[in-house]
């Protein structure tokens, strides 16, 4: 079972953004590999506190979170790092200005004293997936084609004069305080220690051409309209020995033709006849997977909701499924015959058909109420 992020960094759900990064940076500088050579122990702490970080920095994300837990973002969905598999390229890239100067001229690992080439990544690529209320109900995968960039075979890097192959450069500075000594990535070879040195005739100036591939991408079920899932590695390739980006995936719904979502519930309009809601009947409706089969009690009321409990949308924090909520209205004709409309003008002032609501008949704003509840 996965730590809680609050632990990891220390602090309580009421943290403020200020608290959260300063708990982060904290964190990060005694777990930093370069102060622990070798201790696997430390660097997996370094990488849970900036996967912690990852979330809890982002309002929304960390909206989620408070609501779901970590199942949030199983399936790539938690931007960033995706929930697992920590990249220190990653961390360093993403993170890096939050260290200050803290190590070095102004970094870590890759980025300052600490030594060793910032490994570049590639650009992320975006689609959308359109889903059907099926495919959401009970989660998917979808295999989709792709154009990424890729490095052509037979491309060939050297060592970057500029840097020497240390993906920075420093300035030592006279100032009023002193020598200052500052680091910046280097501006010929973007930081990778890299440079290119020979290319086939059917790649770009950096070495890459375009390929389409066919990417899997495992959906959970209980996504939402405006989700964005993560298939990580899966952009473009980054020149020389970088890393490639990711593939952003923002999930579009398809509408049902009869059920309606709300959350994790299903609502379905159901009309029957006077006759139908007099004497009782069965019906059969829409559901997810499929049809079922409801039985209408006789003398069914109009505005009625029957629950039918599990049938709706499971949830994304996997505890179960929601509900199909079924709305009968009754159908009054709007046109009858003679034999028809001499039936009801004689019913007219009968006892029995005289509205009479019980205690349990729940009124209008009754009924949404329960709803919502």
């Amino acid at each position: 079972m996965k730590e809680d992020y609050y632990e990891i960094l220390g602090i309580s759900k009421s943290a403020t953004a200020a608290e959260i990064k300063k708990a982060y940076r904290k964190k990060a500088l005694q777990y930093h590999p370069d102060k622990n050579p070798g201790d696997s122990s430390a660097e997996e702490k370094f990488k849970k506190s900036a996967e912690a970080y990852e979330i809890l920095s982002d309002a929304d994300k960390k909206a989620r979170y408070d609501q779901f837990g970590h199942s949030a973002f199983e399936g790539g969905g938690g931007g960033g790092f995706g929930g697992g598999g920590m990249n220190m390229d990653d961390i360093f890239s993403q993170f890096g200005d939050i260290f200050g100067g803290g190590f070095g001229g102004g970094g870590f690992g890759g980025f300052g004293g600490g030594g060793g080439q910032r490994r570049v990544k590639g650009s992320n690529l975006r689609i959308r997936v359109s889903l059907t209320l099926d495919e959401i109900a009970n989660g998917v995968e979808k295999k989709v084609k792709v154009k990424r960039k890729v490095q052509a075979e037979g491309v060939t890097y050297k060592t970057c004069s500029t840097c020497n192959g240390r993906g920075q450069v420093t300035k030592i500075q006279n100032t009023i305080l002193g020598r200052m000594q500052t680091a910046a990535v280097c501006s010929t070879c973007g930081g990778s220690g890299q440079i290119l040195d020979g290319k086939p005739g059917d790649s770009d100036a950096q070495g890459l051409k375009v390929v389409e591939e066919t990417v899997s991408i495992n959906i959970p079920a209980g996504v939402e309209e405006g989700m964005q899932l993560k298939v990580p590695n899966k952009g473009n390739d980054a020149p020389g020995n970088g890393v490639p980006g990711d593939l952003l995936v923002a999930i579009e719904t398809q509408e049902h033709s009869t059920l309606k979502r709300e959350g994790d519930n299903l609502h379905y309009d159901l009309y029957v006849s006077i006759s139908e809601a007099v004497l009782g009947t069965s019906k059969e409706i829409d559901a997810v997977g499929g049809k079922v089969r409801i039985k209408l009690e006789a003398g069914i009321q109009s505005g009625k909701i029957l629950r039918l409990r599990g049938k709706g949308i499971t949830s994304l924090n996997g505890y179960g499924a929601g509900d199909i909520l079924v709305h009968v209205n009754v159908w009054t004709p709007k046109e009858l015959n003679k034999e028809q409309k001499e039936f009801f003008e004689k019913m007219q002032g009968n006892d029995n058909f005289e509205p009479k609501p019980e205690k349990s008949d729940k009124s209008f704003f009754e009924k949404v109420k329960d709803m919502f509840s």
